[in-house]
């Protein structure tokens, strides 16, 4: 993937609480200007996500960092796919159809030990494609997630600890898999070395979360 995406790679410290800094701040403010366009309160998308009111006000002041299963609740209830809180590049007017090596969209989610970047286009579709970094010890989150649509994956290098209804499947390179999303999943890396992996989805929007 180059150098954009290396979390693994160690970068200067001010930089890097810069990043994440500046990630965070963008992050509360899409979330919170999102919520304001669709006419809701903080309360309103506590109830359609299941998270908490505080969570969600922390997020828009960018005092946390969502996980990937709380991204995933936010862009279901904010009618968004959830590439639309990746941080644009400089490359200019983006292509309809296409995204280059170099203009890809970034997301660093630093809390969690994930890098994603969006392979498909920034326009709404029904298939979300991403190549994704998990630093030792990285995961989705703490809980289980479903919702409608399918996942699928490959494993480029490393090893991930794929939960699918509660039963562990550790994955190793050249090791794919796709599953029903309503099926409660989570993932992890429990290995001392990064994994990379290319990661769809596929999502009904007009559904509501489940779980």
């Amino acid at each position: 993937m180059g150098g954009r995406s290396g979390a693994s790679i160690p970068k200067n410290a001010q930089a890097i609480e810069s990043d994440d800094a500046v990630d965070q701040r963008r992050l509360g403010e899409t979330v919170r200007l999102l919520r304001q366009r669709a006419g809701f309160s903080i309360q309103d998308v506590a109830k359609r996500t299941g998270l908490s009111t505080g969570m969600i006000s922390q997020l828009e002041r960018a005092l946390a960092m969502p996980s990937v299963r709380t991204l995933r609740l936010l862009s279901i209830a904010l009618d968004v796919p959830i590439s639309y809180f990746f941080g644009a590049t400089d490359a200019g007017e983006p292509q309809r159809y296409i995204v280059r090596k170099n203009d890809r969209r970034l997301l660093r989610l630093t809390a969690s030990g994930v890098v994603k970047e969006a392979l498909t286009p920034a326009e709404k579709g029904e298939l979300e494609l991403y190549e994704l970094t998990l630093n030792p010890g990285g995961s989705s989150g703490t809980d289980f997630f479903q919702h409608t649509g399918e996942k699928a994956g490959y494993i480029l290098s490393g090893s991930l600890r794929l939960w699918l209804d509660h039963e562990a499947h550790v994955l190793e390179a050249g090791d794919s898999f796709r599953f029903p999303s309503i099926v409660p999943h989570m993932f992890d890396n429990p290995t001392q070395q990064v994994a990379r992996v290319i990661w769809v989805t596929t999502l009904r929007r007009t559904d509501p979360p489940a779980g």
